[in-house]
């Protein structure tokens, strides 16, 4: 009776909610601005992109790229972390044409030696891949001759991106820092 009258109300409210809830993020509605849904990459054919590029790390000179924000900074080394914005430049020269910008963070992992953890994002500025983005990460040493890095994902036409990057250092300032490395990176994505 009375209990029943006073419910009905009530779920009709929560139904009523729960119908514009669902008609309000429909990933199919065209005027939807972006699905939640992953693209059906069954669909989609699968590409390996080779890429080469520089990096230019400045962390001294008149426009430093590279900022510390934790540790020693007079010394750096086991506990020292870095935030980075270094150009992306098609050849070693820092005046080769820009393609994007390297923008993440560094830390130092051992108390001894060039061994740090890093997480950068590979930002594409200019030509075929403006607007996308590579995201790389792992443990590197500038000391080692060449070191592999996993790309952990994407955005824009590298979206869903996984792959490897190969990196040496072409040039280490050992009184300043200042480095630049060369990479080779093969990007599997669709």
């Amino acid at each position: 009776g009375k209990m029943n009258s006073l419910l009905r109300p009530v779920a009709l409210t929560c139904l009523f909610l729960v119908l514009i809830l669902v008609e309000a993020t429909d990933p199919n509605d065209p005027g939807y601005k972006g699905s939640l849904l992953p693209p059906a990459t069954h669909m989609l054919k699968e590409k390996v992109t080779p890429l080469h590029f520089y990096v230019h790390n400045m962390i001294c000179g008149p426009i430093p790229t590279v900022m510390p924000v934790a540790g020693l900074m007079a010394e750096p080394g086991f506990g020292s972390v870095f935030i980075m914005n270094d150009p992306l430049t098609q050849g070693p020269e820092l005046n080769s044409k820009l393609l994007g910008r390297a923008q993440g963070l560094y830390a130092f992992v051992e108390d001894k030696g060039m061994s740090m953890v890093t997480a950068v994002n590979y930002v594409f500025l200019e030509g075929k891949y403006k607007g996308s983005s590579l995201s790389i990460m792992g443990r590197s040493d500038a000391f080692d001759g060449v070191r592999e890095l996993p790309v952990v994902g994407g955005t824009g036409l590298f979206r869903l991106a996984r792959g490897y990057a190969l990196a040496k250092t072409l040039f280490l300032n050992l009184t300043n820092g200042n480095t630049i490395i060369e990479y080779d990176v093969f990007v599997i994505h669709y």
